[in-house]
């Protein structure tokens, strides 16, 4: 039998993408969640009931003390006291049900159902989606979206649910009293309604205000920590102080443009809740005074007005956090709800890799402009052969690897691996069956271990360390130790592994390729943060890891792809010249030019200056 922090599964998938309007996303949000918010909501109306009733028995209690002949009032005090003590045993009982609820079973599990789904969500975009926003400001949306709404929903189950009870059952329960007073209790109710609808939309546009600038500040500082070595070889400390003030200052001014509306509301609140216990008792009192009402029915009536303007307080403090929260979540919404603009198609299927020939049929790809990216690339890269890619820089070379892995979809031709089409498999699959060891390897602040076994999730200790060996990374890897004291593969890298050298984030990159082992393997600068003397170290792995595959290589260096089956040359995003080393030199085109620029793979001083 699950135990009530069970009931809900927090990590539980939704059903297509997040809705862009409020009342969907938030139906999407909590799917899988609604009987049990629903079961909390009923005990929220329990407890605000049970406020109403004991102001109810309150007042026969007083009546039945009053009355005219104390046998009369013998006869009935049992019975009043208690039904009393029966409301007073109810109502903390259901206050502790309502409160276990809502802290065990739903807000734990509601913000983690929430947080995880639009992270889920949110991994799925292209690459293009984080290329146009900080990394911090969307981490920061996740948490603050998933936190406002979880307290959207908690603040409706424990407060307004409460209080829309209570106020409903007082103005039963005081219709029951007498008609006109509940008549003036509900006119005062309109009142306060009409208040809260003309300030709760200015109170959460506001906060949305606020919330997006609060995400700026954290984006900004976010940013210049994570490139903080290059903030300081630029000196430019000052440059990013005077960025993360302008932040803070707008999210200043955000601030007390919401606290000038939530100080107007406060004011107005204070007055009709002030107003409220004076205008019931006092009307009650009159009534009594003209013999239309007892002792009693005062007593319930100050009671009840008592117990509602005490709650105007915190319910109206809960209204413009709900209000605030949703303001938060339509900001988060804005930033992490957009359609994917790359999708599996419908009927996609898993690659299958048989041979790992790879046809670049016609391919046009201009990132929507009318200059950059390549033009009619037609090229066939045989199951196992070795195929480098040279050129200048913007000719097209990384444009090119970014369209066989999918990054972006061709404009015109199409791309087949084995005679499938990349557009009509999965880009799980597609990715999973190519290797990629870059020039921009990326570290994650875990261990050496779970660094390198990124490239199979499932693989053993023996094997980490086997890739590792193989990528010549073992020996330095032992060495390591980090600064809470863990050594060797346990060691963390720190983050993007600023605790590496260049030559060493290459190694484990190599090493996860290598463990990785996938059928099609592209070297995208492998070796350009090596010395010569390490990258001589490490050439006789990355033969060892290319051995039967199929080797897209992009290089500056010319001597790294020398020995290649073919070379092609791009120039302004076309092809200009493909074949072997030695077929491209006594060519003497623009590949040999680049060759006799170049010394042993090293670009010559006077190269350099022209």
């Amino acid at each position: 039998m699950k135990q009530p922090a069970d009931w809900i599964d927090p990590f539980a998938h939704a059903d297509g993408p997040p809705p862009r309007t409020l009342f969907a996303f938030v139906k999407w949000a909590l799917s899988g969640a609604w009987r049990i918010v629903l079961a909390g909501s009923l005990l929220a109306v329990c407890v605000g009931t049970v406020e109403v009733a004991a102001a109810m028995v309150l007042g026969l209690v007083v009546d039945a003390a009053l009355a005219a002949e104390t046998s009369v009032f013998a006869e009935s005090t049992w019975t009043l006291l208690g039904a009393l003590a029966f409301f007073v045993a109810l109502r903390p009982a259901a206050y502790v049900a309502s409160t276990y609820f809502n802290t065990i079973v739903i807000q734990p599990n509601v913000f983690n159902l929430v947080l995880s789904r639009l992270n889920r969500y949110t991994i799925g975009q292209a690459s293009t989606f984080f290329d146009n926003d900080f990394a911090g400001r969307i981490a920061q949306k996740e948490m603050q979206t998933a936190r406002a709404l979880t307290d959207v929903v908690v603040e409706m189950v424990t407060s307004i649910l409460v209080a829309l009870a209570s106020f409903i059952g007082a103005i039963l329960l005081i219709g029951t009293i007498d008609p006109r007073i509940a008549a003036g209790l509900l006119i005062w109710f309109i009142g306060y309604v009409l208040m809260i609808r003309h300030y709760m939309p200015r109170i959460r546009k506001t906060s949305k205000a606020r919330a997006g600038a609060r995400a700026q500040v954290t984006g900004q500082i976010v940013d210049t920590v994570t490139n903080i070595k290059t903030v300081k070889l630029f000196a430019h400390a000052d440059h990013e102080d005077r960025a993360a003030l302008d932040a803070m200052a707008t999210f200043r001014d955000r601030t007390l443009s919401y606290g000038r509306v939530a100080t107007a509301f406060r004011f107005w609140l204070v007055m009709l809740a002030g107003v409220l216990p004076v205008f019931m008792v006092g009307g009650a009192l009159m009534l009594w005074s003209t013999g239309g009402l007892s002792a009693g029915d005062i007593a319930a009536t100050g009671a009840v007005a008592l117990r509602l303007a005490q709650m105007i307080g915190w319910v109206s403090h809960t209204l413009m956090a709900l209000y605030s929260n949703v303001g938060e979540t339509e900001d988060g919404m804005r930033t992490l709800t957009p359609r994917y603009t790359l999708l599996d198609a419908e009927d996609a299927t898993d690659l299958e890799v048989t041979g790992g020939e790879v046809a670049i049929e016609d391919v046009t790809f201009r990132y929507g402009h009318d200059i950059g990216g390549i033009e009619d690339i037609d090229l066939t890269i045989a199951p196992g052969e070795k195929l480098a890619v040279v050129g200048a820089s913007g000719a097209g070379k990384s444009t090119l690897v970014a369209l066989l892995l999918r990054m972006y979809d061709a404009e015109d031709g199409r791309i087949r691996i084995d005679g499938q089409d990349i557009a009509q498999v999965t880009q799980e699959s597609l990715r999973r069956r190519i290797g990629m060891v870059t020039q921009e390897t990326a570290m994650f602040n875990r261990s050496a271990m779970e660094n390198i076994r990124y490239g199979d999730p499932g693989a053993t200790e023996d094997q980490v360390i086997e890739a590792a060996r193989k990528a010549e990374a073992h020996d330095f890897i032992t060495r390591m130790q980090d600064h809470e004291g863990r050594k060797g593969y346990d060691a963390h890298l720190g983050e993007r592994g600023v605790k590496l050298s260049g030559g060493q984030r290459q190694r484990i990159a190599l090493a996860r390729a290598i463990l990785k082992d996938a059928p099609i393997l592209v070297l995208d600068e492998a070796t350009s943060a090596l010395d010569s003397e390490v990258e001589a170290q490490i050439q006789s792995a990355l033969e060892r890891v290319m051995e039967g595959k199929t080797v897209l290589a992009i290089a500056h260096r010319l001597s790294t792809i020398a020995h290649m089956d073919r070379i092609v040359v791009m120039d302004e995003g076309r092809i200009a010249e493909i074949g072997t080393h030695d077929a491209l030199l006594a060519k003497g085109g623009l590949y040999a030019r680049y060759w006799s620029r170049q010394s042993g793979g090293f670009i010559s001083t006077r190269a350099a200056a022209e």
